[in-house]
């Protein structure tokens, strides 16, 4: 994938870089954004592994990670990326995404998620984006559904948290056919100015 930089009005989305160790390592001290993830952030140098992982995939093709730029502040506040990239089949999935808890509840994570979608369905014509959250994170999986996503299911016993307990996977999607009447619905929650 050629570099994607996707500007929005209240963030920006720019492909993550070896140098954003320091901005995200300060963002990512908080330890209830690391409760339903499978990578907390203890140290900094475990930032800078998740941030040579996230490029090593980038590398591969099968992932693409961003760091979420604040506009107002031009902070970084957190990370995205799409992954399990898989053009051949048009789908890919949208994920690994924290923010700093102060942006939470607010428009940030949705005008992120209006971006990509927007990136994926009218630039790359994908058929399907995913989305999937811990069973347990009833906030994440109430976000997800508020942008229109539909639950597919839960995938049992699907992975195994930090804390060495059982992690259930919700799954959601958006396709192709869904994304014209979902547009408007996500630009009226994130306040643009039509």
């Amino acid at each position: 994938m050629k570099e994607i930089l996707l500007p929005g009005v209240h963030v920006t989305l720019r492909p993550m870089k070896k140098d954003d160790v320091e901005a995200l390592y300060s963002v990512a001290q908080d330890d209830r954004i690391w409760t339903y993830m499978t990578n907390p952030m203890k140290t900094r140098l475990d930032m800078e592994k998740y941030i040579q992982a996230a490029l090593r995939t980038k590398d591969l093709g099968s992932e693409y990670p961003f760091v979420i730029i604040h506009n107002e502040s031009g902070k970084i506040i957190g990370s995205t990326r799409l992954m399990d990239i898989v053009l051949s089949h048009k789908r890919l999935e949208i994920g690994n995404t924290w923010l700093h808890p102060e942006f939470w509840q607010t428009s940030v994570n949705t005008e992120c998620k209006y971006l990509l979608f927007t990136y994926c369905f009218e630039e790359l014509q994908l058929n399907r984006v995913q989305l999937k959250t811990d069973h347990e994170n009833i906030r994440s999986q109430q976000a997800i559904e508020r942008i229109g996503a539909v639950k597919e299911g839960v995938l049992r016993n699907h992975m195994i948290r930090v804390d060495g307990t059982i992690r259930h996977t919700v799954m959601f999607s958006v396709t192709k056919e869904q994304w014209a009447s979902m547009k408007g619905s996500i630009e009226d929650k994130i306040n643009y100015i039509k």
